[in-house]
């Protein structure tokens, strides 16, 4: 049985992937600091608790844990707090994954999955995202996850590593069997504040800008169930392992990167119309100006990731995905 190590494996993506890491017959091992992520979210996996900046602690989990790969998730993530605290986005997200490429290196560990986004891409002007796009990232998160793309690039070529980075954005939902969910906090994203105002956890939810060029006026963006990434993680770390018996294994290591999405958007007022109709619950809405760069239409093109990859949603279902994520929200609050 491999072992995995899990960086971040106490956060929302990072938890779900040790249940699929499980059901694909893996060992996860979780590093997690608990900064954001939470220690009951590992269910029965092993947590050390400590942080990627902290080399004596990699150099002494490489050297006793017989760690096969890596599934990289530890890593700030909201851009607006990029923005006010920029150096604490370059401490950990950068220089943390550096370190711990580093260590990886010195102990011959080479494989590595790595958690990127969308941000990467910035403000293409495009609908519809593909991989070959510029990378102008706007924001320091952005700007971090792009910068640790550039590492796992350059290492791949100069040391060996051989790594996969996947970019997304829009995570939702939550287990279908109600073992775990999206537990922020502050929460930015918008189904689970959408469910809050239904849940009367909040007073209102705001919609920003009704005036686009798209169907009903509001912004349309990807939404992904948070299992399906979870599962893409796991299909990048097997074709990562089918590497080794490839006859065109990379001599002088591998780096590539795939989008994850969903194939399809949905706009925020699609969003809100179906959690009114999943919770059976009125709420208020209140329509608000735009805001500064928010682009119409956003959708990441996953159809390298559904050839290369062999994966493609289970999921896809927005009425599902916030049945999911009301499910765990009302199980938790009821417990």
């Amino acid at each position: 049985m491999k072992r995995i190590l899990v960086p971040g494996g106490a956060g929302f993506i990072g938890s779900h992937t040790l249940l699929a890491l499980k059901a694909a017959g893996y060992e996860p091992l979780v590093l997690d600091n608990l900064g954001n992520g939470h220690r009951d979210a590992v269910l029965d996996t092993r947590l050390i608790e400590g942080d990627i900046r902290d080399s004596a602690l990699l150099d002494s989990i490489f050297a006793n844990e017989n760690i096969d790969a890596v599934i990289h998730f530890a890593a700030f993530i909201e851009a607006g707090e990029s923005v006010r605290d920029p150096m604490k986005f370059y401490d950990n997200n950068f220089a943390g994954s550096l370190n711990l490429v580093k260590a990886m290196n010195r102990h011959g560990v080479r494989k590595i999955v790595f958690s990127s986004t969308a941000a990467v891409y910035g403000e293409s002007g495009e609908a519809r995202l593909t991989e070959d796009l510029p990378k102008l990232p706007i924001n320091p998160y952005g700007q971090t996850k792009w910068a640790t793309e550039c590492v796992l690039r350059d290492s791949a070529a100069a040391d060996g590593l051989q790594a996969i980075a996947l970019r997304y954005f829009n995570a939702a939902g939550a287990d279908p069997q109600g073992r775990l969910g999206e537990r922020h906090d502050p929460e930015t994203h918008l189904i689970p504040l959408v469910l809050q105002a239904a849940a009367g956890m909040r007073e209102a939810i705001s919609m920003f800008g009704t005036d686009y060029d798209t169907p009903d006026g509001t912004c349309v963006r990807d939404y992904i169930h948070v299992a399906d990434l979870a599962q893409a993680h796991v299909a990048a770390l097997e074709h990562l392992f089918r590497l080794d018996d490839s006859p065109e294994r990379p001599e002088n290591g591998f780096y590539d990167a795939f989008n994850l999405g969903n194939g399809a958007g949905f706009s925020v007022r699609e969003v809100v119309d179906t959690c009114r109709a999943v919770t059976g619950k009125e709420f208020t809405v209140k329509e608000e100006a735009r805001r500064p760069g928010d682009p119409a239409t956003l959708i990441a093109d996953a159809t390298r990731a559904k050839s290369v990859l062999g994966w493609k949603p289970q999921i896809p279902s927005l009425e599902d995905i916030i049945s999911h994520a009301w499910h765990f929200m009302t199980s938790t609050n009821n417990r």
